[in-house]
């Protein structure tokens, strides 16, 4: 049974950086699309950044390239999303997700892709 665990949200001034951790079970990492996610109030769940580490294929979106980094543990078992140069645009609930089709080498950015999900982690950035 795959399971996704986020952690490491929290309030955190402008500028400011967090680092999230989604903790899994179930999977091995190199085997699945991992993605980020977030939702802001109000607004649609959005795409954030993903890796196929099997086809070494990373994507972010264009408001957090360069500021956002993923990266893993795999004695942990355990992905992570650095977050540097905060933005109060960059509050949402943060979530993981996994994707099974890693062998195809696409990076998906659509949440239909992704079969398995976290329960999300708040991240709040006060100006």
């Amino acid at each position: 049974q795959v399971q996704l665990v986020e952690s490491g949200g929290g309030l955190v001034q402008a500028g400011g950086s967090l680092r999230l951790s989604c903790a899994t079970s179930g999977l091995i990492l190199s085997r699945y699309v991992m993605g980020w996610f977030r939702q802001a109030p109000g607004k649609e769940r959005e795409f954030v950044a993903a890796i196929n580490w099997s086809a070494g294929s990373t994507l972010y979106a264009d408001s957090v390239k360069g500021r956002f980094t993923i990266s893993r543990d795999n004695a942990k078992n355990t992905m992570y999303l650095q977050m540097n140069s905060l933005k109060p645009e960059d509050t949402a609930v943060y979530y993981c997700a996994a994707d099974r089709d890693y062998r195809s080498g696409i990076v998906h950015t659509t949440r239909g892709a992704y079969d398995y999900w976290g329960q999300g982690t708040q991240v709040t950035v006060s100006s």
